[in-house]
């Protein structure tokens, strides 16, 4: 499905860009400090006034933990209200830029192309297939929780195109992104990335600008842990690269593991230990009956399972929470 012609030369990283596309202040601490109920309905009452369409996007749970982090220039006490609001508003900006109406998109892309929109929309039209096309590679997708009942969002390069549509496989992101993030129960605010990087082609490191960028600015404080592993060389050359170029907070969740390693590393992270490993990284676990190469659906214009995907990450996050 993806096209596999060889490259020689890895894309070059421009270092100006990427300091742009992650721009971030935060300080590397798990600190948290006292967020009040007050504080909180501020904060609410804002968001409300500023964002009256998406503000229910962000849960209690969220500004909490974003209100209760550090501040940067002065870690020993918490963010000022008006920092977390102001970082708060660059999220709900992005938002509006980049995550508006991707689920329309998919559904624009998949129906009649005679529909009153489709015709009125071309643009919208061509953009909906570019990411349904993105979505069909089953590249990405949720899958799973690891042992404190975080989704697991599994990234498998082996699937992605050599040349990609960048801006395609972002929105995508942000799709699959905001699908775990509504399916997350009250407590849970962030989710594990886990990057199958060790096949080919390489990962492409526009695309991981793009990622990282939005990770940063529609999603802050989202992150737990993006591990990747095993890691070749390609991906080494990459990293070394775009670590230095990265905020502390950042960069100390990105996690790289040999090919030697991988399975202590992923037993200590996954649920079920050694039992979901999937069989692309040395274990049982068979992601490929879920989310095959050529897609669940090969005769439909979305051949991803996307809305079972969505409904199993469902199921398996109430079983983890109730029986906690």
């Amino acid at each position: 499905m993806a096209d596999q012609t060889p490259v020689t030369d890895t894309p070059a990283v421009d270092p100006d860009e990427f300091k742009d596309a992650l721009e971030e202040e935060d300080v590397d601490s798990e600190v948290t400090f006292e967020v009040t109920k007050e504080e909180l309905s501020i904060c609410r009452a804002q968001l409300a006034s500023d964002y009256p369409d998406d503000y229910n996007y962000l849960s209690d749970t969220y500004i909490l933990s974003v209100a209760s982090k550090p501040y940067s220039k002065d870690p020993s006490v918490r963010r000022p209200l008006e920092y977390t609001m102001e970082k708060l508003g660059v999220l709900m900006e992005w938002r509006k830029e980049n995550a508006v109406d991707l689920l329309d998109m998919v559904n624009l892309a998949v129906g009649p192309e005679t529909a009153t929109e489709a015709v009125e929309n071309p643009s919208k039209l061509t953009q909906g297939k570019a990411l349904v096309n993105s979505l069909n590679y089953s590249s990405m997708y949720w899958h799973g929780l690891d042992k404190q009942g975080r989704p697991i969002l599994w990234i498998r390069c082996d699937r992605m195109p050599w040349y990609p549509d960048v801006e395609a496989q972002t929105r995508a992101l942000i799709l699959l992104a905001d699908i775990g993030i509504s399916k997350m129960p009250e407590g849970t605010t962030d989710f594990v990335v886990l990057s199958d990087s060790n096949s080919p082609p390489p990962p492409n490191p526009q695309f991981m600008i793009s990622l990282l960028g939005a990770l940063v600015k529609g999603y802050p404080d989202r992150l737990h842990q993006l591990v990747s592993c095993p890691v070749g060389s390609i991906l080494q050359y990459i990293m070394k690269l775009l670590l230095p170029l990265m905020p502390s907070r950042l960069a100390s969740k990105i996690i790289l593991i040999s090919q030697e390693e991988s399975k202590e590393k992923l037993n200590d992270i996954l649920l079920n230990g050694e039992d979901d490993i999937p069989t692309f990284l040395g274990g049982t676990s068979s992601h490929d009956e879920l989310f095959p190469y050529e897609g669940k659906f090969p005769k439909k214009d979305l051949k991803f399972d996307l809305f079972g995907m969505e409904e199993r990450l469902e199921k398996v996050i109430n079983e983890f929470h109730s029986k906690k």
